[in-house]
């Protein structure tokens, strides 16, 4: 038995049994002795990380991300380390790259620095099979994940409502008259696979293509006039600001105009000619309720296991 167990059975959060085990005054003495005797029972015996949790302790996160060279990733790691330091929290940054091998080395040496939590930037942490690195490191610390969703014991997760938001692009495309929607598909993720759901249900009846690309604007560019060639479109939905920009670079080359949308709302939007029309997927209110939740976790509550967002639409020239 451990901990989860013990907050499982008795009702209650791993940070009131934490209470309970350090003989906190906050708790009832119904709690208490109820924790207590689901403890007597099982047979468990408390160890180090269940007495210092949630004790306002908190005071070093691990915050990983897995490429520092994209928008999105960059700003929020920015913005989550200020919004820590704000609240008198240090951190330690690890970059570790798309590999699984190599986010399980950097969580796991993450963890035995002693942080007393980890945020994790992005969904590309997310594995289709293996997430026992996840698993194990919630384990010994609470875990928050921005922009990702998976289902684990002490793991936080908040999100965009990135599908709902690209269902209700690409039907307001197709409402004002577009009849062939290309949507350009990048990474494999939990984020990329939701905009690419929105997408498939926005289409409806309407037959949508869908273009897997890398994020480098010279070869999607290229791809996707070679795309227009083989099967013309008539308007764009771009799951990163990045594609929806070397469409437009493409569209330039090949003479047309037709809405062209981004997301993520990056600055490159206003670095475009057209200016790029783009979903933001609200990166600061996400890394502002991610710091809330660990600040919640710190005073012994019991957040939400997922907490979701909405995004908006933010219209500039090309749509």
């Amino acid at each position: 038995m451990n901990i989860y167990d013990v907050a499982k059975l008795a009702g209650v959060s791993i940070a009131t049994v934490s209470r309970v085990i350090n003989n906190s005054p906050s708790v009832s003495e119904k709690t208490a002795e109820r924790v207590k005797e689901v403890m007597r029972e099982g047979g468990y015996v408390p160890n180090a990380f269940a007495r210092g949790l949630g004790l306002n302790t908190m005071r070093m996160v691990g915050v990983l991300c897995t490429d520092l060279s994209d928008p999105f990733y960059a700003a929020s790691v920015g913005r989550v380390q200020a919004l820590l330091r704000e609240n008198g929290k240090d951190t330690v940054l690890a970059c570790t790259g798309n590999s699984l091998q190599n986010k399980k080395k950097c969580l796991s040496d993450i963890v035995r620095r002693k942080v007393d939590a980890v945020v994790l930037i992005g969904s590309a942490f997310k594995e289709d099979k293996d997430n026992s690195h996840i698993v194990e490191a919630a384990k010994k610390v609470p875990v928050v994940i921005i922009n990702g969703w998976i289902d684990l014991e002490n793991v936080y997760c908040v999100v965009c409502a990135e599908r709902e938001a690209t269902r209700s692009l690409t039907r307001q495309l197709i409402a004002s008259g577009c009849r062939a929607p290309l949507f350009l598909h990048g990474a494999s993720t939990y984020s990329g696979g939701e905009k690419l759901g929105g997408f498939t249900e926005g289409c409806g009846e309407v037959r949508g293509t869908v273009l897997r690309l890398s994020r480098d604007v010279e070869s999607a560019s290229e791809a996707i006039r070679a795309q227009y060639a083989e099967s013309p479109f008539d308007c764009v939905v771009g799951s990163e600001d990045t594609l929806a920009a070397a469409a437009l670079k493409a569209l330039e080359k090949l003479g047309l105009k037709m809405p062209v949308t981004g997301f993520n709302n990056s600055s490159l939007c206003l670095c475009t000619t057209p200016t790029l029309t783009s979903v933001d997927n609200v990166p600061e209110s996400m890394c502002r309720c991610a710091v809330r939740l660990l600040g919640e976790l710190d005073e012994g509550g019991n957040p939400p296991a997922r907490t979701v967002l909405s995004a908006r639409l933010v219209r500039r020239e090309s749509y």
